[in-house]
């Protein structure tokens, strides 16, 4: 299955000059999950109907990075959108799809980092729209410089978050425990927007996603019967 994600990956790929490889493993990875291929979790990618959109402005070689969780994001979000970030230019993509009369876009940020008429803390789209989630997908610092220099996303309201949990991201490190991953902050996103089943659902994806790859890495083999893999299966049951 090729989504957003992938196919910005594609084109990423084809403008290097020498193959990404990723730090810690040169063993082959499957196109489609990104983890090697004892340990594939194709077959466990969920998909959940949602009102509500995804849009991914991802810095430089965020798509090529195996971690990288914005890709679990458009595997369970169908309409999910990904771009790449550039301080010079902007998609006209990108523009099209924020003056899209369909959506409502929000510009997730801190709003600690914001003047306060900008900020929002509650998810409301008029009858007739559906919310649009612009996520930064980078590190940090990264994402800090992407929200200062990117004036086309200056009329957006900025939906500042409140989370109560600590991140349970493993793959990268942080400073910070507060400092969430993409997929995340897209859950926090999709129970706002009234969608718990989908933040639930992609929750118990990053989990997944997240033992494979610790267990590749690791040469342990995967458990499917853990509580992680357990909870996946129950969210993608069909209600009776």
């Amino acid at each position: 299955m090729s989504h957003a994600v992938a196919r910005l990956r594609d084109v990423r790929m084809a403008r290097r000059d020498t193959p990404f490889i990723a730090r810690g493993s040169r063993a082959p990875r499957c196109p489609g999950c990104r983890v090697i291929f004892s340990h594939c979790l194709c077959a466990l990618r969920p998909q959940v109907p949602t009102q509500a959109g995804m849009c991914l402005i991802m810095c430089d070689i965020e798509p090529l990075k195996p971690s990288n969780t914005g890709w679990l994001i458009a595997d369970v979000v169908k309409d999910t959108a990904a771009f790449g970030w550039s301080r010079t230019e902007v998609d006209p993509a990108l523009l099209t799809l924020l003056a899209d009369p369909q959506w409502e876009p929000y510009l997730v940020f801190p709003g600690e980092f914001v003047p306060a008429e900008r900020v929002v803390t509650e998810v409301q789209v008029p009858s007739g729209k559906r919310p649009l989630f612009v996520l930064l997908d980078a590190t940090w610092p990264e994402a800090r410089k992407m929200f200062r220099k990117s004036p086309y996303l200056n009329h957006l309201p900025v939906l500042s978050l409140q989370p109560e949990q600590l991140s349970r991201y493993r793959l990268r490190r942080s400073t910070r425990d507060d400092h969430l991953c993409t997929s995340e902050v897209a859950a926090l996103c999709l129970a706002l927007g009234g969608e718990p089943h989908a933040a639930q659902t992609l929750e118990a994806y990053l989990d997944v996603f997240t033992s494979h790859y610790l267990n590749a890495k690791q040469s342990v083999p995967p458990d499917l019967e853990d509580a992680a893999h357990q909870r996946l299966r129950a969210l993608a049951m069909p209600a009776p």
